[in-house]
């Protein structure tokens, strides 16, 4: 059998995944990162975008995350995310029209701070997008 990793994704709000893998891939903060069985152990920031996990028993589970920490020990990897959805809850209309309602924001900006907060909340929808369009295209 080959390896396997133990891999936690949670949320403030709820635990999303809990099981074995035999990969996992997501954005860390300097580029994407690919995490095997026995990686070295690492704590980094994470941005919005999607976290693809190789399951032990096959297939691949989905988890949209909207940036976090991720810690990783020999034997097991966490993610701690901000905000956490699984592929199949993504909701395409939904991310879109608050997209729109981001757009709009940036481009009537008032300060700098408002202009941070819109260039932000824009960049975790359409990190939302591309996930749902990935989840969409291994189903």
């Amino acid at each position: 059998m080959a390896d396997t990793i133990h891999v936690d994704v949670v949320s403030a709000e709820e635990s999303i995944f809990s099981g074995e893998a035999t990969f996992v891939a997501l954005p860390g903060e300097m580029g994407e990162l690919g995490i095997y069985p026995r990686h070295t152990p690492l704590i980094t920031r994470i941005k919005p975008g999607s976290v693809r996990i190789q399951k032990a028993e096959g297939g691949e589970e989905l988890v949209f995350v909207a940036g976090g920490i991720l810690e990783v020990q020999p034997h097991l990897i966490t993610v701690l995310a901000d905000t956490a959805i699984r592929g199949g809850d993504l909701d395409e209309a939904k991310v879109n029209e608050a997209r729109k309602h981001a757009e709009d924001a940036l481009k009537n900006a008032k300060s700098q701070i408002d202009m941070a907060r819109a260039s932000t909340e824009l960049a975790v929808l359409t990190a939302q997008v591309a996930a749902l369009r990935r989840y969409r295209e291994k189903r």
